[in-house]
Order: C-alpha cells, then structure tokens, then sequence
C-alpha cells in the first residue's frame, strides 16, 4: 500500500513537471506574442515596484533628515553648571535620548553677540542674563512620530528646565506625507495588479479559443476539466514569473541610471547618501507577487471559457 502510494504521488508529480516544461515550450514557439504580454506585464508591475523603490529611498533620506530635530531645554537662571551636568548624565541615560550638549551661559552670550548684532551694546550689561541651555538629540522613530511630544512633556516637566522647545511640526508632515504616498502606492499597485489579471487573462482565453478542437478531442477520449485547465494554469504561471523577473531588470537598470546623478546632487549638499535597491525580500515578494496574477488570471478565464467548449 505504501509503495502503491509512493508510485502514484510520484507519478503526479512527474506528470504535473512535464505538463509545467510544455507549458514553456509552447510559449517558446511563439516568441513574438510571447514577448509582447511579457513585456505589457512587466511594465505594469514596474511602475509600482518603482514607486515603491523611490519611497523607501526617501524614508531612509528622511533618517538623515531626523538628526536636525532637537529639543531645547532653557533652565532656570538660578541653575548652576555644576546641576546642569549632573542632568546632562541623567539624560544620556534615557533610552530614547540620542545625545545631550550643554551651552553654558558664557557660550551662549557669545553666540547671541554674533548673531544678533547688538555685541557693543551687550557689553554694558552687568550680568549674562542668559540662562544654561541642554540640546537634546531624541531618538527619532518613523513609525511613532508623536514619540518626540512625549519626550518634550517629560523633559519639560524637570524641576531644573523651564522652558522646553521643539519644532516638530514639520516632521509630522514629512510621516503625513510619506503615509499618503503608501496608500498612493497600495492604489496604483492594486489597479495595475487588476490590469495584469486582464493582460493574462485575455490572452489564455485567446490560447484557449485556438486551441478549441484540441481542447475538444482530449474531452472526447475521457479528460477532466482539471487536467485540460493544467497546461493553461501553468501557461500564466510563466507569463507571470517572466514579466516579474524582466520588471524587477528594468526596475535596476533604471536605478542604474539614476545613481550617478544622484549621488553627485547628494554631493553637493556635502551627504553621502546613495540609492539602495530592492531587496532579496522585496524582489521574492515581486517575483510572488507577479507568478500569484498570472496563476489567478489564467484561473479565472479557464474557469469562464473552458466549460464553454464541449465536443458537439
């Protein structure tokens, strides 16, 4: 029994192989129609792995972009710097503080004299009226942007500060942004993804229709539905996985032409950042992603056509 069941599940699996092989070979003996859907396909899942691409480049931009987000905390004039060092050691030691310096009043006194332009008058003055200033660098995270706010209201509430500043209201609408151009991405993937189902499945059902009398000689002598439907399943199964790997070339070369220039804009802005291309994990999902709608669409108009034919 167990032999009978080894021979039959090898069997199967010989047949579904050679049915997988000739699926390709019939593709390969019509090249031009072949290329033709191939192509169609890979551009539509192009343009979304595309997209896709350049939003996860501008996220890891945007990581660089985090480091100017700071928080500054104004102590008490009566704070001396000895208290306000003992606080900077407390505050290394958070976990969501990046880096802390302090601005002492004689450093602070002197950046004011530049900046404002009122150095001879401040001369006059017989006290430095300006108090000690910590810089904090948090921790910024994409995914919890409200992070920071918190960070600043447990800061601010220190005994030592009083008075807590932080520009994040341009940080928030770099994450409203980038949140809007997924949701953009997920919609123009999804409409190109119907698009590809109808790319395959027109073109099985126009497979199917030439070949109608073999279709109907093979129910003739006994075939089910399910052994015709094989051959055409296995056929949207390469027209996908061919127009999934040529999306994700096209998807490099363009990537290819764009690092140069790229990376002598970012030189300019004295960064080093460079473009990063798809992932092992991203061009697997590609690659699945692409063989699922050709595996689906050829479903769906074998499912529809073939119940059609019937040998009269």
């Amino acid at each position: 029994m167990r032999k009978g069941t080894q021979f039959n599940i090898r069997a199967y699996l010989i047949n579904h192989a050679r049915v997988l092989l000739g699926s390709l070979g019939h593709l390969t003996r019509q090249p031009m129609s072949t290329a033709m859907t191939t192509a169609v396909i890979a551009i539509a899942l192009t343009l979304p792995a595309g997209l896709y691409l350049a939003l996860n480049n501008i996220s890891g931009l945007s990581e660089s972009w985090d480091s100017s987000t700071k928080i500054s905390l104004f102590l008490h004039t009566s704070v001396t710097e000895t208290q306000a060092q003992a606080l900077v050691k407390k505050l290394q030691l958070h976990n969501e503080i990046d880096h802390v310096s302090l601005i002492s009043r004689e450093q602070g006194l002197e950046q004011f004299k530049q900046l404002s332009g009122f150095g001879s008058a401040l001369q006059f003055l017989d006290n430095n009226p300006l108090p000690v200033v910590l810089v904090v660098q948090p921790i910024v995270d994409p995914k919890r942007p409200n992070q920071i706010q918190h960070l600043l209201k447990e800061l601010e509430s220190d005994k030592l500060v009083e008075l807590a500043q932080l520009d994040m209201q341009w940080v928030k609408r770099l994450y409203a942004l980038l949140e809007i151009a997924h949701r953009v991405i997920w919609a123009i993937g999804s409409l190109l993804g119907l698009a590809v189902l109808l790319i395959v499945g027109n073109t099985i059902r126009l497979d199917i229709q030439n070949r109608r009398a073999e279709i109907e000689v093979s129910k003739l002598i006994g075939a089910s539905n399910a052994f015709i439907r094989r051959p055409f399943l296995y056929t949207g199964f390469w027209y996908g996985l061919s127009g999934g790997i040529l999306a994700w070339l096209l998807t490099s070369l363009s990537l290819s032409l764009l690092a140069e220039p790229v990376e002598k804009l970012a030189l300019l802005y004295h960064s080093d950042f460079q473009l990063s291309g798809l992932s092992a994990g991203d061009i697997t999902n590609l690659l699945a992603a692409s063989c699922g709608l050709g595996l689906l669409g050829s479903w769906l108009a074998v499912g529809r056509h073939l119940d059609e034919i019937e040998p009269s």
